[in-house]
């Protein structure tokens, strides 16, 4: 598999009235992508209006960040919609956002969904299709390689951007495993559990500690990070480095 420029991802705009959730503007000026919570899960409109002038100030690419309507459980708890209800979720949130991109003239660069909703697209193609059903057309989707999102974007023609991650572990089967509150991380532990995945598409499982392959073909490449995590600016901070220490061995 021939090297491809890597980015990173963080998911941004998540605090809630005068609640904040990480600290945004520290971690903006070291990221290339940003997923603006869309009000569901998190989220509210001056925080997201904030997000797109912060990020619009540093030049990042800014995308929606749909969640399932469950603010006190964050988004990470399962909830059975039907494709209709899906649909019609992810095309208020990205609306509610791209009202905020459209008065700032910027574009919408990806769709990226948010916590258990992107657990239940990597497993169940109705879901996913469903979901993808409300992203505009033209617009990108960050997803996980090898499941359901990268099958049904193939299959809708929506171009799909693979994700790796800073600060979330695999199981045996490569699949993300969602925690409802994150856990802290070791800088060391961050550095090597992104560059495994760089450099090898390859990642230890936090299960069994075999190495699982990552199928992530010809995609362009980003490194997903969480400003909710414990010590996220660490955290972030590594994984630029690492991020860019690949970036330069292989002339990007």
């Amino acid at each position: 598999m021939a090297p491809r420029k890597a980015y990173i991802n963080v998911d941004l705009g998540e605090g809630y009235g005068n609640y904040g959730c990480g600290p945004d503007e520290l971690l903006i000026p070291m990221i290339d992508h940003a997923n603006v919570a869309c009000g569901f899960h998190a989220g509210d409109p001056l925080h997201m209006q904030q997000a797109v002038r912060q990020c619009k100030e540093r030049g990042i690419k800014i995308g929606a960040h749909p969640g399932l309507p469950d603010v006190q459980g964050f988004g990470r708890r399962e909830m059975k919609l039907s494709p209709e209800e899906h649909t019609a979720n992810i095309i208020y949130q990205v609306g509610a956002l791209r009202g905020f991109l459209d008065a700032g003239g910027v574009e919408l660069h990806h769709v990226k969904p948010h916590g258990i909703l992107y657990g239940m697209m990597c497993r169940d193609a109705e879901v996913c299709r469903a979901v993808y059903a409300g992203v505009p057309r033209g617009v990108k989707v960050f997803g996980l390689a090898g499941t359901c999102q990268e099958t049904v974007a193939a299959e809708m023609g929506l171009e799909f951007v693979a994700e790796f991650y800073g600060d979330v572990k695999y199981d045996d089967e490569g699949r993300l495993v969602i925690d409802r509150v994150k856990k802290p991380w070791k800088v060391e532990d961050v550095k090597r559990h992104v560059r495994q995945q760089l450099e090898d598409s390859a990642v230890t499982s936090s299960v069994s500690g075999k190495v699982v392959p990552l199928p992530t073909k010809d995609y362009a490449i980003s490194v997903c990070c969480h400003s909710d995590s414990p010590g996220c600016v660490d955290i972030v901070t590594a994984t630029r480095e690492v991020v860019d220490e690949y970036n330069k061995a292989n002339g990007f």
